[in-house]
């Protein structure tokens, strides 16, 4: 079997001049994968190229894959993906993965930035201070999730209120009313993350996987699934557990 045209031209234009070493030491492996990651699926893709780049970022964060992080970053910044973007999606990680998970993929960030020439810190994407990041992210959650919000808070025993405050405040208040990505792009790659960090968390997150329909009423539903099926091409995701994912 032979890497297809089509598996080469899309390799190239994310990695240009680059000599695979698995292309000599595991050959068969490398036109099996390739054709599939760089071809096959793709033709079943709606994704364009940056938004497939983004999520596939955000899933490797997710699964912990620093190594390959590193390599899909160059990558992502190779066919457009902005720096500005990029950075988001590492602090887009950080109340869905955890700080200490993102820590690794932030120093990574930061050396693939400046080895390109690019100077740090980046513009600030805050919205928000401390006086408007809760009714700012109290705002976003009900444009997103409709009157489950009110309905969160009225049913939140008095003792764990503040978890919803919290909820608020930080996660929507803080990170998703920053520029940089819209509110769509930024449900993506959260559906992506809280999926990829186990695949059976998707039946525990399935509201999110429900933004064509509330986030963004533009973005045809048929992109949840395959957003999910792009990244999994590179993090091992069984077709079994793809088709599942289709289904919620």
């Amino acid at each position: 079997m032979a890497i297809s045209e089509e598996a080469q031209r899309n390799h190239d234009a994310l990695f240009p001049n680059h000599k695979s070493t698995l292309k000599e030491t595991d050959p068969e492996l490398i036109e099996i994968f390739d054709n599939w990651a760089f071809d096959e699926v793709l033709k079943d893709g709606l994704l364009d190229t940056r938004s497939r780049l983004m999520v596939q970022l955000a899933a490797i964060i997710a699964c912990q894959a620093v190594n390959e992080y590193r390599v899909m970053l160059g990558g992502a910044l190779n066919v457009g993906v902005t720096p500005v973007e990029v950075k988001e999606i590492v602090y887009q990680a950080v109340p869905y993965v955890g700080m200490a998970k993102v820590f690794d993929f932030l120093h990574v960030t930061n050396e693939v930035l400046q080895s390109r020439g690019i100077e740090l810190p980046l513009p600030g994407q805050s919205t928000t201070n401390p006086d408007t990041r809760f009714e700012t992210g109290l705002a976003a959650q009900k444009r997103i999730f409709g009157d489950k919000i009110d309905q969160m808070y009225a049913q939140a025993p008095k003792d764990q209120l503040h978890i919803q405050r919290h909820l608020s405040a930080n996660c929507f208040g803080d990170y998703y009313t920053r520029s940089g990505l819209d509110l769509k792009t930024r449900e993506l790659l959260t559906f992506s993350m809280q999926l990829h960090q186990h695949p059976t968390a998707v039946r525990q997150h399935g509201s999110h996987g429900k933004v064509g329909h509330a986030a963004a009423p533009g973005l045809p539903r048929s992109l949840i699934p395959l957003a999910v099926q792009e990244p999994a091409v590179d993090h091992g995701v069984s077709s079994r557990d793809t088709k599942i994912y289709g289904e919620i």
